[in-house]
């Protein structure tokens, strides 16, 4: 969903387009997996860091465009809202001193984002969900001007036939409002971990990151508030799951999908395929061999780990800050929070990637690993 589109608005004609190149895609992805024909290097690893822009009392600043005109770096790219922009690492080979490249890298990219808040008057903060945000600053009023996240909401909104969003989340007091588009789904900002993987290590890393999910969100959670209530010690994961809840006759976009991978990837490729409506047709003039269509179907089913197509295989995870993954086989992972510097989270355990590459290879090693196809 990263790629910018040309049109908001589709027909039928589009998504009977769309449907037919996505098939075509996903029975060309098919044989690749039964030939293996990927990449054959893997342990790369990558990051994305998303941020929000603040003025001096600390409230959420629209002006991301200003900012990204000023700043002119090709790391960094404006998010879903107009105070939100988003930075990201190169790729990285999982070596000799591979973290401290990270950050080193991170370090510079931030000082320049710094310079250029400073320049403009204004601050980058890093954090799960900012307090100080309001309902009313999560409207499309303040969505970032690019067409697919335009499109993204009309689509959405359509297939609730209208319906407003519905959030109930347990609290002190429980929050329970409603919401008339995408947009409560920029108040959730993270840290996404991406994994290059090995074709013969994809399944069992895949697996392993999504076991690893759940003690890493513990030991990090970090984003209780929201709208002035208290709410989980991770607001995020119930807050993004509803933000863009298509209806009750669909299945969730946000979500683990099915459970472990058994045999390849595929599966879960395949599973967007059958059970997942075309969100939005964007058709594209590229041969099947881009798999463009695969991709950008990928790109609208916000699966907390995510196998990516590119060309290699990736794994994208999402720890304590927000959602992503990756594949030929990439991985990521979205479930961390965005509140502590890069710094701290190479130090602390909890909530880097230290620690989820370190727990994912001990799991994935591991001589009996489950690997049945069920619920997580």
């Amino acid at each position: 969903m990263g790629e910018e589109i040309s049109r908001r608005y589709f027909d039928a004609e589009d998504f009977s387009a769309f449907r037919q190149k996505l098939d075509e895609e996903t029975n060309l992805l098919r044989g690749l997996f039964e030939r293996q024909e990927f990449s054959e290097r893997g342990n790369v690893i990558g990051f994305e860091l998303e941020a929000w822009l603040v003025d001096h009392d600390g409230n959420p600043l629209p002006q991301n465009k200003d900012f990204l005109d000023r700043l002119d770096n090709p790391l960094v790219v404006p998010e879903l809202a107009e105070f939100s922009v988003e930075l990201n690492g190169s790729p990285s080979a999982l070596t000799g001193r591979v973290f401290s490249r990270l950050q080193d890298e991170l370090d510079a990219t931030w000082r320049a984002c710094r310079a250029a808040a400073d320049a403009m008057g204004c601050h980058l903060v890093i954090i799960g969900i900012l307090p100080t945000v309001e309902q009313s600053m999560l409207s499309s009023d303040y969505m970032s001007q690019m067409v697919r996240y335009q499109s993204l909401n009309d689509r959405v909104m359509a297939l609730r036939d209208g319906k407003p969003l519905e959030i109930k989340i347990e609290g002190d007091p429980d929050l329970v409002t409603t919401h008339s588009d995408v947009m409560l789904e920029a108040a959730a900002t993270s840290f996404q971990i991406h994994l290059q993987c090995r074709p013969e290590n994809a399944v069992r890393d895949f697996n392993a990151s999504i076991i690893a999910s759940a003690p890493i969100v513990a030991a990090s959670a970090n984003s209780p508030f929201l709208f002035g209530h208290s709410l989980w010690d991770e607001t995020r994961i119930p807050l993004f799951e509803q933000a863009v809840e298509v209806g009750e006759r669909y299945p969730a976009r946000v979500s683990f999908g099915k459970g472990y991978v058994e045999h390849s990837l595929l599966e879960v490729f395949e599973e967007n395929q059958r059970d997942h409506l075309i969100l939005i047709p964007a058709v594209q003039d590229s041969p099947p061999s881009k798999f463009s269509h695969v991709r950008f179907h990928n790109g609208t089913l916000w699966r907390w780990n995510r196998p990516l197509l590119v060309s290699i295989l990736t794994v994208r995870c999402i720890y304590a800050s927000n959602t992503g993954l990756f594949p030929p086989a990439r991985q990521s992972k979205t479930v961390s929070p965005t509140a502590r510097s890069f710094l701290a989270w190479c130090v602390e355990w909890a909530s880097n990637p230290v620690a989820w590459k370190t727990v994912c290879h001990l799991l994935s090693r591991r001589k009996t690993f489950m690997r049945r196809r069920g619920s997580v």
